[in-house]
């Protein structure tokens, strides 16, 4: 275990206690909830320039890093669409693509070598725009449904690179 692989455990710990927090009872339980998303948000990035900067990089935490904000970002939508702040149809959008990403993700890893595509930036990019739509719909900004929109068709694009990423190692590993 290295810094960056703990700071994705704390990752996963997290998830627990934004869940208990988003529902405890209280007004401002969902802006501390949306705290410990920011604090979810920030270990990811430290644990990702720390692994790079200081060549801390296993194949453990590029699989388990994705995995952790995949369901950092799951659970605070399935949470928000709980208390209707945001539409049910945005959390069965994210949900089937993160799924169809775990389970391409598990594929390679355990069928071929253990192989992980590591994030790429349209993935990174549509992270942050899911952060940005969060933070936005937590703190009650107009219009949020814009916001969510954009951040879900970012994410559709990252899984257009994503699948076509695959497919190219799929093909590459299969010939």
């Amino acid at each position: 275990m290295n810094v960056p692989n703990i700071l994705t455990t704390i990752r996963f710990l997290l998830i627990p206690i934004f869940i208990y927090i988003f529902f405890h009872e209280g007004e401002s339980s969902i802006i501390y909830a949306t705290y410990i998303f920011i604090l979810a948000g920030i270990t990811d990035v430290l644990d990702g320039y720390l692994a790079r900067r200081f060549n801390l990089i296993t194949k453990w935490g590029q699989a388990m890093d994705p995995l952790a904000d995949k369901l950092m970002l799951i659970t605070v939508l399935i949470c928000f669409t709980i208390s209707k702040h945001i539409p049910l149809w945005v959390i069965v959008i994210v949900g089937i693509k993160e799924i169809l990403m775990i389970f391409g993700g598990f594929f390679l890893y355990y069928r071929k070598d253990k192989i992980v595509i590591p994030a790429n930036k349209f993935g990174k990019i549509a992270t942050v725009n899911f952060y940005i739509a969060i933070l936005y719909t937590a703190f009650k900004g107009p219009y949020s449904i814009i916001v969510i929109t954009f951040a879900i068709m970012f994410t559709l694009f990252a899984l257009i690179k994503y699948t076509i990423n695959f497919k190219e190692l799929h093909d590459k590993i299969s010939s």
